[in-house]
């Protein structure tokens, strides 16, 4: 009876320690609180973010290793630059060292319009820095992010490029979602890739 105890104790341990380490290093989900990512992503939306895509990064701290390639269309998560405590979803756009610029809701690197596959808007005003922005290059170790619904999204545009050390991983799949006003789950969006 006391071996079977101390067996059952050492499996839960064994448990939580692994579950502890995958949130801490492998996989973390993550709510959508807010519509700036419509049409990809949808409030009540409940995604898994895969945190080891570009390296191993130690929590509060920077990347001690570094390997996967980040790219332009990933959708990351990332440590708020004007406030540590908040984590953002926006989708990366430019890169290091390239040139943005946007004129009229139209995007454009290193002085070619970019097909804009993800954009989606929602008016027809046009006003900086929102839809007319730059040109401004992206710094070394920075990426610039934008939502997908471009004219309700607090990104890049309005505070900055973020800094690739505070990239927490990419989004990868929505495992759940919930419309909170038909007070139902999405069926559909259930296992949906995020691309």
């Amino acid at each position: 009876m006391k071996k079977a105890s101390v067996g059952i104790i050492r499996d839960i341990f064994i448990a939580l320690v692994l579950a502890v380490f995958i949130r801490t290093f492998a996989v973390q989900a993550y709510k959508i609180p807010s519509g700036s990512m419509i049409p990809t992503l949808l409030v009540g939306d409940y995604i898994l973010v895969n945190r080891l895509a570009y390296g191993l990064r130690i929590p509060y701290y920077k990347y001690i290793f570094r390997w996967g390639e980040i790219k332009r269309g990933d959708v990351i998560v990332f440590v708020f630059p004007e406030d540590p405590s908040k984590d953002f979803i926006k989708r990366v756009i430019a890169l290091p060292g390239e040139t943005i610029e946007i004129k009229r809701k139209k995007i454009y690197i290193d002085g070619r319009e970019i097909e804009d596959k993800w954009g989606f808007f929602s008016d027809n005003y046009f006003g900086p820095p929102r839809d007319d922005f730059g040109p401004f290059q992206v710094p070394p170790e920075h990426v610039f992010v934008m939502g997908d619904n471009r004219d309700e999204s607090n990104d890049s545009r309005f505070w900055g490029p973020v800094n690739i050390q505070n990239i927490k991983g990419k989004a990868f799949i929505i495992y759940f979602s919930w419309d909170s006003y038909e007070k139902s789950v999405r069926f559909s969006r259930v296992f949906t890739l995020i691309k």
